[in-house]
């Protein structure tokens, strides 16, 4: 079953339903991945043992952005389902073969060398508040997680060749199965070690279920008829230029874990709790961000290449322009949640076990001051892509270099005076400069960018999400006054007030007959057009 002549299997599934299936899926996933952090949160609240597990897994979990998810399926999948469509399969399972061992031989010896390092590298960024204790823990703990690296990298690999065959169900299905295998080792795991150790049955967990997501992808590879070839081509030029486009697309697309990982070594400094605080706030933020800005950046993404594929610059501009005011629809709203509700969500999603009022204060807090970057970051996303489509990965790159720079110079130079609001704020400062360079680019290149629309349409929603933000704030505090905070009660208050501001802000935004409230309807609903 080698032969070139063979061709993949039938495409069965339209776009619509693969991205129905895998939404679905995704969505569960974050919601299993919220109910371990909250689990995590009940056995080890924001203490200086999480902390440190927290800078333990940050850095190979950066690694895992540049090295699968995004990146993989960006650069690998065009060219191998190019190779597959032609006819010339067993060529496309050399390509792939020949990548599994690059990225097994190449992170291989990235993990060994780490492995032996941590002692030097990791206690190179916790700050003067980790006790010697602690930076053993840290160290401790990053050489159990680091081997996750090269199971990510070679699971991203594998997942893309599903990709190419139209199977993106397991593709949801991985991340689901990472957290039921954690919850599952972890739980009864626990028990065996004592005291701040307790953290390394968290870190067993987690690389269990790095392996276990990687195994399950092996049997559909094999039933897909894929063979791992031993014979491979490191001079074939698709494995250059497969490599090549990896770099910039993963250093575009992992800023925010950048991010993440400056705000950690940063918060470090402050106290030993900071790290795990922003962490856990961090967790919250994402949600919107996962579910509406990479959705709708998903979505867009092959319209923005064919306008850019056919050079029609004004069909390209008008969607790109029209992807942000979208996003800004769907982000500002949120922001707004954030800013008055930080503190209820907070006690609602973490108050537990041993998680108290002290680490609602400072997780509620790094919320507060993350907010802002919601839509920035979205914006920020959808910008990206729009670079992309024109062919130009490097500039995204350039800004998010930038974004880099400013986050980790604002977040040290307010940490001292602001705790952990001026690590956060760095976050904020670093997307405003981002935002503002990629659209200043975008504006020279496609000839404008219909910024005094957006600026009309952004103004219009900030409004209505205002007034939807302080009729939840006023539901919340009267719903809490009277009901209390039983589990029962806080879970009636803060729905109550996020469902009375969602109708709020969707009656507000269609008084003012913002033209993106009845554009997202029908893209959502399936009548979209692609333009604006």
């Amino acid at each position: 079953m080698d032969d070139d002549s063979a061709q993949p299997p039938a495409r069965r599934r339209g776009v619509a339903v693969n991205t129905a299936i895998f939404s679905l899926l995704t969505g569960l996933s974050r919601i299993a991945g919220l109910g371990r952090e909250i689990l995590a949160s009940s056995y080890f609240a924001t203490s200086g043992a999480f902390s440190a597990f927290t800078l333990a897994f940050q850095l190979p979990n950066l690694l895992r952005m540049l090295v699968a998810d995004q990146a993989i399926s960006a650069a690998f999948v065009p060219a191998f389902t190019e190779l597959l469509d032609q006819g010339r399969r067993r060529e496309a399972f050399r390509l792939a073969s020949t990548l599994f061992f690059v990225i097994l031989g190449g992170l291989g010896a990235l993990a060994a060398a780490f492995v032996l390092l941590a002692p030097v590298i990791m206690p190179a960024l916790t700050g003067d508040s980790f006790t010697p204790l602690l930076d053993d823990l840290t160290v401790g703990l990053s050489q159990v997680l680091f081997p996750i690296v090269v199971l990510l990298g070679l699971n991203g690999l594998t997942l893309g060749i599903l990709y190419a065959y139209d199977d993106f169900t397991l593709g949801g299905i991985a991340p689901l199965v990472w957290n039921l295998v954690i919850f599952a080792v972890l739980i009864p795991l626990r028990q065996a070690f004592d005291g701040p150790d307790q953290l390394y049955a968290y870190a067993i967990a987690v690389l269990a279920g790095t392996v276990a997501q990687f195994l399950i992808t092996l049997p559909r590879l094999r039933r897909l008829g894929f063979r791992l070839l031993t014979r491979v081509n490191l001079r074939d030029p698709l494995v250059g230029k497969v490599l090549r486009l990896m770099l910039p697309i993963a250093f575009a697309t992992g800023l925010i874990n950048f991010s993440l990982l400056i705000n950690s070594v940063v918060g470090s400094t402050v106290s030993e709790q900071a790290p795990r605080a922003i962490d856990a706030a961090f967790r919250i933020f994402q949600l919107p961000q996962g579910v509406f800005a990479l959705a709708l950046a998903t979505v867009l993404f092959p319209t923005l290449t064919r306008f850019a594929a056919a050079r029609d610059l004004d069909g390209l501009r008008a969607s790109s322009a029209n992807g942000v005011r979208q996003l800004a629809l769907l982000l500002i709203p949120a922001t707004a949640v954030f800013l008055v509700l930080s503190e209820p969500i907070v006690r609602l999603v973490y108050e537990h076990g041993e998680f108290g009022p002290q680490s609602t204060d400072q997780v509620s807090e790094a919320l507060f001051w993350f907010a802002p970057a919601l839509t920035l970051t979205g914006v920020n996303l959808l910008l990206t892509r729009t670079f992309f489509a024109v062919g130009e990965p490097w500039r995204p790159v350039a800004w998010a270099l930038v974004n880099v720079a400013v986050n980790a110079a604002v977040s040290v130079a307010l940490a001292g005076p602001l705790d952990i609001a001026g690590v956060v704020i760095g976050t904020i400062a670093g997307n405003v400069v981002m935002v503002a360079g990629q659209v200043l680019d975008l504006r020279r290149q496609l000839h404008g960018f219909e910024g005094r629309r957006t600026l009309i349409a952004a103004l219009g929603m900030a409004a209505a999400a205002a007034l939807a933000a302080g009729a939840a704030l006023g539901t919340w505090a009267g719903l809490d006054d009277v009901l209390g905070r039983s589990l029962a009660a806080q879970i009636a208050s803060v729905g109550s007030a996020c469902a009375v501001a969602g109708a709020l802000y969707a009656a507000g935004v269609t008084l003012l007959r913002i033209p993106e409230a009845a554009q997202l309807w029908r893209l959502v609903s399936g009548r979209a057009r692609p333009a604006a």
